[in-house]
């Protein structure tokens, strides 16, 4: 019993450093992803870095999702193999402990992973990701240009289209400038101008864009009449109200919900169209975090039966298997909302066929059969090496 104490306290030390490095470098490489998108925000609008390292920051719970059952299963898949390659995994059959007595740090390393997981699932990814939107209200009503499109229909405004052709970055002047107008009663009012820029009233929410040499149209559907008038320079008021509902709105529609929040909503909700992506949601929150278990189990056999190879490929044969549960995750994703699969088998499929088939090649590790599942997967790999050493 101290023998097995001892070698559980070692393999559970031992999964921690890979985990940590792993979990470092992957929400390192979906930050960098994210940094290509606000990168505009920095170069283009002047946004400070003090905000772009808080939406980097608010980032990292919605990644972690994803980041910690991918570092756990390569965490477990690499320690085992590094057992197996080192004949440690040998060592400790020849002194009797069976393979199922290996298990135990394993799962309780697994746990913790789910918690944590669980708790970006359920309550940090949607805290994270209101903040974001929080804070990209208070950007969005300082600096009205990151909210303006080029070639893009804009109906932010109270009965207000606008459309931007250009927008002239260095001195922020909008090019070709569309604007049709339906706040006064029965009358349509179009505005065309080849160049504009916006402007703000101090210590208000009130914005004017002001445009040059362009021409105003005006249809009367009272009167069914029509006039048209030139200017050089005319201002328009532009009213963020229901630009701002909207984003109340936005920052606490079901995306965004916490488990409970999701949970009550789903009560009230009857047959209302969005119940299908409310309860895909609803159970991808609970189904995430049991990919720990699912994904780390079917790391063991993997780590243990692949002890001919370098440590180093242990991460292709993880990602490989991690990308076929995203696309198993993805597609009852689309299937759940699309209503062709209930919910329920459409989010938890991939933790059952993973958790399956890992327990399938546990078992018959622990009976001493060799299944070489990722054998083809490293072939590949010495294929893609050895192609790569022949280029000139």
């Amino acid at each position: 019993m101290k023998i097995n104490s001892i070698l559980n306290r070692y393999i559970l030390r031992e999964l921690f450093a890979p985990f940590g490095v792993i979990l470092i470098f992957f929400t390192f490489v979906f930050l960098m992803a994210e940094m290509l998108k606000i990168t505009n925000l920095v170069v283009n609008y002047s946004v400070g870095l003090f905000t772009i390292l808080q939406i980097l920051a608010l980032s990292t719970p919605f990644f972690f999702m994803f980041v910690i059952p991918m570092s756990v299963m390569m965490a477990i898949l690499l320690t085992f193999l590094r057992m197996s390659s080192d004949n440690e995994i040998i060592a400790v059959k020849t002194g009797g402990i069976n393979l199922y007595r290996l298990l135990p740090p394993v799962f309780i390393f697994c746990l913790g992973a789910y918690l944590l997981t669980f708790f970006f699932t359920a309550y940090g990814a949607p805290k994270s990701q209101e903040a974001i939107k929080d804070l990209t209200y208070r950007i969005f009503s300082q600096n009205i240009e990151i909210g303006l499109k080029p070639r893009t229909f804009n109906d932010s405004f109270k009965d207000v289209m606008l459309y931007i052709n250009d927008i002239d970055l260095k001195n922020k002047d909008l090019i070709d400038v569309f604007i049709e107008d339906k706040r006064e009663k029965d009358l349509v009012t179009t505005v065309v101008a080849p160049r504009g820029i916006l402007f703000k009233e101090k210590d208000t929410l009130v914005y004017h864009l002001r445009l040059f040499d362009g021409r105003i149209n005006q249809v009367s559907l009272e009167s069914r009449s029509a006039n048209s008038v030139t200017f050089k320079t005319y201002d328009v008021r532009l009213d963020l109200e229901k630009a701002l509902s909207n984003f109340e709105r936005m920052a606490k529609r079901w995306k965004v919900m916490t488990l409970p929040e999701l949970n009550r909503y789903l009560k009230d909700a009857g047959n209302h169209w969005q119940k299908k992506n409310m309860l895909v949601r609803f159970h991808n929150i609970i189904a995430m975090p049991f990919a720990c278990f699912a994904l780390g189990i079917l790391a063991v056999p993997l780590g243990i039966q692949s002890k001919s190879e370098r440590p180093s490929l242990g991460l292709v044969v993880g990602l490989v298997f991690f990308l076929i549960y995203y696309l198993l995750l993805s597609a009852g994703q689309i299937l759940g909302e699309s209503g062709r699969v209930a919910a329920p088998l459409a989010i938890w499929a991939p933790n059952v066929v993973m958790g399956a088939f890992g327990l399938f090649l546990l078992i018959g590790s622990a009976r001493e059969r060799s299944f070489r599942i990722a054998a083809p997967i490293y072939r590949l790999w010495h294929m893609l090496s050895r192609t790569g050493d022949k280029t000139p």
